[in-house]
């Protein structure tokens, strides 16, 4: 694609705030950075893909509200993690994190292990158990 022909359509879901870098090709044949606020197929396809997220943040929170699984479930998925790198991040080992996210062994953490999950999530001890605080 020739450097005056990259997608400049801005789009709702960025807000025009986010450029994405795209390679094109300069007047003289040689490739280039150019950046560009997007295209309409390719604001589409991330529109889709972030409903998807939201729709799974949504299901776990009902699962949390339910007392199905902890509050741990609920922010994992929020911040994209998986159970090996949030093990990693509060220093437990994986089977330790997966034992965290039943509700009855959630209730029986400590105030530390509290704190290094909310730590990990960067929110309060009092958002982690009550995920109806989340966006305060």
């Amino acid at each position: 694609m020739e450097k005056d022909k990259v997608p400049q359509e801005d789009s709702n879901i960025l807000e025009g705030k986010v450029k994405m870098l795209k390679y094109a090709v300069d007047e003289n044949g040689n490739y280039t950075k150019v950046s560009s606020v997007g295209w309409e197929p390719e604001t589409i396809v991330l529109s889709l893909a972030w409903d998807e997220i939201h729709e799974k943040i949504e299901a776990v929170r009902i699962r949390v509200l339910a007392n199905e699984i902890s509050p741990i479930a609920y922010y994992i998925e929020k911040e994209m993690l998986d159970i090996k790198l949030l093990s990693q991040y509060v220093g437990y080992f994986s089977f330790q994190v997966k034992r965290h996210l039943k509700p009855s062994i959630f209730k029986k953490l400590s105030q530390k292990q509290l704190e290094k999950y909310a730590k990990a999530f960067q929110i309060t001890t009092e958002q982690l158990l009550d995920i109806t605080l989340e966006n305060k």
